[in-house]
Parts: structure tokens; sequence; C-alpha cells
């Protein structure tokens, strides 16, 4: 059925944002008059990203209970009133046939909004362990997208689906660019890589880790691609300025993800629910560092679902700077182990979760 006005509603991290973008992407393709709208939260990424994009948003003036006694929790219950009103009247005004929540701050309001007006509804679960929003929604949706299996814990089964999450084509699609990836990055073809990745913000552990065993690295033979993340950039340059990096490589942001999973022999990488499916499609030994820094605790448990399978290692934030730059050498070295993690990681890939994600949304539309 095709789908002649949508909205969309989500944000406040990359890893809604863009897979939000790759789901408006697919059904403009599959129909190019469709109306796509946005619905964000007031001075979060999306509303910077999602016109990059080409697409229009509203905002909505949504923030999140803070676990720490604030003064803007008492706020709080006024900004969610305030919201369901703005989302109720774009609704009105919109019209869409079906909405879709991706997560984050906006889509709570936005679909509760959706599912109270009639509006066929769809959210989207990319964690294996669900936020809270999406636990009260799942009650009144009709159709629950999910990436890892077991959600019928907290979720009503007969709404659930496994697509997987949406991945953007162009971070994935690596076969026959090692050649380009080793010259963008300026590395030695003839080396084994690792690459360290925290996010574009960073990642304090890792960051850490590397810098507690540069010595080690330098020392390997080894290349190190090593994104540090624009928090950390500006210190570490500093820091570093006067040492010899040898063949590691620091960078503040990843601008070719392509080229630079291309010459990955070795990934290190922090377990967000977009990263994991990344990786299952580039299909490279893996050693996961989950954030502690996340509600739920639910990197750890994103990672526990590939480590269940043999597909990843895991290293605990709390033994990293010690710990993993070690285990990540001595994983290298082994490559029948290396061969074992990757062929087990590639068989959890969904490489066409976009697809089947539009498919459901069609389906929504009687």
């Amino acid at each position: 059925m095709n789908i002649k006005r949508a909205i969309i509603s989500g944000g406040g991290t990359g890893g809604h944002i863009f897979p939000a973008i790759a789901i408006a992407d697919e059904i403009k393709r599959r129909n190019p008059a469709v109306e796509i709208l946005f619905v964000g939260a007031e001075g979060k990424m999306e509303m910077e990203k999602v016109p990059e994009a080409g697409y229009e948003i509203k905002g909505l003036q949504i923030a999140g209970f803070k676990r720490k006694l604030a003064l803007s929790n008492f706020a709080l219950p006024f900004k969610i009133i305030k919201s369901l009103l703005k989302a109720r009247k774009i609704i009105k005004e919109f019209k869409p046939q079906v909405a879709v929540g991706v997560g984050g701050y906006a889509s709570g309001p936005t679909l509760k909004m959706t599912t109270m007006l009639k509006v066929p509804s769809m959210v989207r679960e990319q964690n294996s362990f669900p936020g809270k929003t999406n636990k009260i929604l799942s009650k009144s949706v009709q159709k629950i997208c999910v990436a890892y299996d077991g959600l019928e814990k907290f979720f009503p089964e007969d709404k659930i689906v496994l697509t997987g999450n949406p991945t953007r084509k162009s971070m994935v699609e690596i076969e026959g660019k090692e050649k380009d990836g080793y010259e963008f990055y300026g590395l030695d073809a003839n080396k084994k890589t690792i690459l360290i990745i925290g996010g574009s913000l960073g990642a304090r552990t890792l960051n850490e880790s590397v810098i507690n065993q540069l010595e080690e690295l330098k020392s390997s033979g080894i290349n190190v691609l090593w994104q540090c993340g624009k928090l950390y950039n500006d210190k570490l340059t500093e820091e570093l300025k006067d040492i010899e990096m040898g063949a590691v490589k620091m960078v503040q942001f990843i601008h070719r993800m392509d080229l630079a999973y291309a010459i990955a022999n070795l990934v290190v990488s922090r377990a967000g629910a977009i990263s994991v499916s990344e990786l299952c499609l580039v299909k490279k030994p893996t050693i996961l560092v989950p954030s502690p820094n996340v509600s739920e605790d639910h990197q750890t448990k994103n990672a526990m679902a590939l480590v269940n399978k043999n597909a990843a290692i895991l290293v605990k934030d709390v033994d990293a700077k010690e710990q993993l730059i070690q285990e990540a050498l001595n994983l290298l070295k082994n490559e029948d182990k290396c061969t074992e993690l990757s062929k087990n990681i590639a068989e959890l890939g969904k490489p066409n979760a976009t697809q089947e994600i539009v498919n459901e949304l069609e389906s929504l539309i009687k």
C-alpha cells in the first residue's frame, strides 16, 4: 500500500536519528511523492541533522527525567503536557496515514497522540533491553520492530517483528575498498590494522586504554586507527604533540567509516545498538567495551547478545585501561579465533532491516 503522508518521531542521539533518516529514505524511494514530517525535541541533534538530510522537522519542548535531584524535574510534567498538546496539533494538521517512533524524548508524546487519534503506529526498539518510553507505547501501537530475540519479556508477543536495526548502506558496503582505505588514512597496507571507535563524541575509557599502552602499540608492528572523539581531541592533541606516534593514527572523527571498516582486521568499539548492527554487517572480529553511562546498562545487554553466541569478546569498562590493548593484540595473533568470531558475527547481520521495517509500516495502512 502506498504511503502518502508519514510522521517519524524521535532522536537525541545519532543511534536514533540516522536509522530514522534511513527509514525516511526508503519510504521516499518507494513513494517519491510522499510527504514526511519528523517530530523531534527542541535543542537536540535531530533539529540540525534531519533538515541536512532534506526533511522537514518540528520540535517539541520535551526533556528526560534526571536521576539526580534537579530543578528541571519539577518542570517536567508541564513540559510533557505542553508537548502532548503540540504533538496533537501537529498530527491534526498534517493528517499522517502512519507514524513510527524511533526512540528518544520526542517519540513518547508524539506516538501517544497518534495512537489516541487512531493513526496506525509502530515503534522501533534498537536495544536488547528496551527503554521506558517504548515499554509504555508498546501497549497502544500496532507493531514493534526489534533487533534482538527475547523481547517478548517486555512487549506483547503478537506485535513483535524481528527486523534488525536500519543501517546506512554507505557505512557497511566495504567490498574491494581496502586499497582506498589505506591511502585515505595514510596507513601501511602491509600491516594489520586495529580500528578503535568510541562514537562521534569519543569514549574516555578507550582513549585512556590507548594512552596507557601506547608504547606497546607502537612496538607491535601493526596499524592503529584511533578515533578519539570531539570531546577529547584538543586535550589529546596537546598531550601527544611531542610524541612520535609511529603507526598509531589518532583522528577526531572518522569521515569515511566504510574505508575504516574495510582496512580493519579487528574492531574495538562501544556497544551502542547501531554500532553493533553495523559490525554484524561488516563481519569483523570485534571487542566490545560497553559504556557504563547509559540507562538500564543497555550496552552491556547489547554486547552479551553477541558474546553469548561467540560472536564478539567483552572487556568491561572498569577493566579496559589495564586489559583492553593486550586483549586486542593477543586476539589479532590468534587467526583461528578471529575467523570464528567473523563467521559468528556475520550470521547475526540483518542487511534488509530498513526494507523490512518499511514493509511493516505499509502493512499498517488499511
